[in-house]
């Protein structure tokens, strides 16, 4: 008998690469074909695993089986990169266990054929597990981008992209702006297994009484390094906790990335203010300004599709805030208020190149091209997003990018163009927690070598006038 989560593994991987859905979809949908909690977790593992070791994997394919990948049928390669990632990644799963379900999971695809082939494939690499035929390590630490020799390059690119299964155009552009050792420790963030970070709902808690509230319920957290309100959870799971002890009707957290959390830290916002979040599904960052507007004034949290909105209204109900309207904007054309806000949140849809440790299938899903695309529907909605601003007022752009296309492009080319807005140098008046994070020009920056976190980036900006 083939286990749950392997079947439910297969599945995921086999949507996620035909195209019908993105990573967290396919493993929402797995959910629903499994009781135990265990099956679930097991699933999202191995597809998650598989998913970021895929360009190494295979590689090993590949070599164990004297072919190419393009050459071998998709159900068997689905089986070969889920059971590779077990036997070389999981060390609870028996070797034998993984192997005999791969068989058996080709039979159930309908490739019986191929179970002879998928047996001798795995055993291969099992007998050579503790020296596998990977692009060792090269001596390039030393040297710049620009001081290394072609043939040097070749080989950190083949280190950093096949064994540490990145795409060659990503790495390479890490690797000319940051060097060898920063694109090395980059590589290695992505691949590995995150943890769930919380934000405190500061509408109506504190950071530190929901740790005590979820160490009454048998979860153990650890005040995130960067964010003020963020919690990383080390024990339990927060979302199957009994909390019915802390006797409020609203969540008193949210589930946030640290370095998303970060982001709203850059609008600062004020009780008493108007405030427009342009892109705010699912919500997290409209309900860190709630929190620090006191749940006073107004705060206008917007999306333009509907699915979007309803999650948005579903998070905003959740949190207990009253000073959040939500509406539903369109993608194109005037939006439907004034120049009455004294900041505007723009967090752009982007390429999302930033939080690949989270979703590792964005490292496969985009083109170096894609960047083009993103950039040009950036520049039209922080242009629209500016009318809105009050003079006196702050304009925000933020994505969740590491590539200067989408962060610092947009931001230079919209001020060369919109003389009556300025560049606000963060380090002037920022909030402590995020003097760590902002670079030379006062621009919000982590980066997931320098900072440990997920690339991204917020830029602050002043209209002067009214133009």
């Amino acid at each position: 008998m083939i286990g749950p989560a392997r079947i439910a593994a297969y599945h995921a991987l086999r949507a996620i690469a035909d195209g019908r859905c993105d990573l967290p979809t396919a493993l929402a949908r797995s959910r629903d074909h499994l009781d135990d909690d265990r099956d679930r977790a097991l699933a999202a593992e191995i597809v998650a695993g598989s998913l970021r070791h895929q360009r190494s994997i295979d590689h090993l394919i590949e070599h164990f089986a004297r072919r190419a990948i393009h050459k071998l049928d998709t159900d068997v390669l689905h089986v070969l990169r889920l059971s590779l990632y077990q036997i070389l990644h999981l060390d609870r799963i028996p070797a034998s266990a993984a192997v005999d379900d791969a068989v058996n999971l080709v039979r159930q695809a309908r490739k019986p054929s191929a179970t002879g082939f998928v047996n001798a494939v795995l055993r291969a690499t099992l007998r050579q597990r503790r020296r596998l035929p990977l692009p060792p390590r090269p001596d390039v630490e030393d040297r710049t981008a620009a001081e290394t020799s072609a043939p040097d390059r070749a080989a950190a690119m083949a280190y950093l992209g096949v064994t540490h299964s990145h795409p060659d155009w990503l790495v390479a552009r890490w690797y000319d702006r940051y060097g060898f050792d920063a694109c090395e420790r980059w590589v290695a963030f992505n691949n590995e297994t995150p943890k769930m970070t919380l934000r405190a709902n500061t509408v109506i808690s504190d950071r530190d009484s929901v740790a005590s509230e979820l160490r009454a319920a048998g979860v153990d957290t650890v005040p995130a390094p960067h964010a003020p309100d963020g919690l990383i959870v080390v024990g339990g799971n927060p979302l199957r906790a009994d909390l019915s002890a802390a006797g409020s009707p609203a969540s008193t957290f949210f589930v946030q990335d640290e370095a998303s959390q970060l982001v709203s830290l850059a609008v600062a916002a004020r009780p008493g203010e108007r405030i427009l979040d342009l892109c705010a599904s699912p919500g997290g960052k409209a309900l860190a300004m709630a929190g620090d507007m006191r749940d006073t004034g107004l705060l206008v949290a917007c999306d333009v599709r509907a699915r979007r909105v309803e999650l948005l209204a579903e998070t905003v109900r959740a949190s207990g805030a009253r000073c959040v309207r939500v509406a539903h904007v369109a993608a194109n054309g005037p939006l439907p208020f004034g120049p009455v806000f004294d900041r505007v949140l723009v967090d752009a849809p982007c390429s999302g190149l930033g939080t690949i440790r989270h979703d590792p299938d964005i490292r496969w899903r985009r083109r170096e091209d894609d960047l083009a695309r993103f950039a040009l529907d950036q520049r039209h909605l922080l242009d629209r997003a500016a009318t809105l601003v009050r003079p006196g007022g702050r304009l925000v752009y933020a994505t969740c990018s590491s590539e200067p296309d989408e962060n610092d492009a947009i931001v230079d080319a919209f001020l060369s163009t919109h003389d009556n807005f300025a560049l606000i140098d963060l380090r002037a008046d920022a909030s402590p927690h995020l003097c760590p994070v902002l670079d030379a020009r006062g621009l919000l920056r982590t980066l997931p070598c320098a900072h440990a976190l997920e690339a991204f980036f917020a830029a602050a900006l002043i209209r002067t006038s009214a133009g």
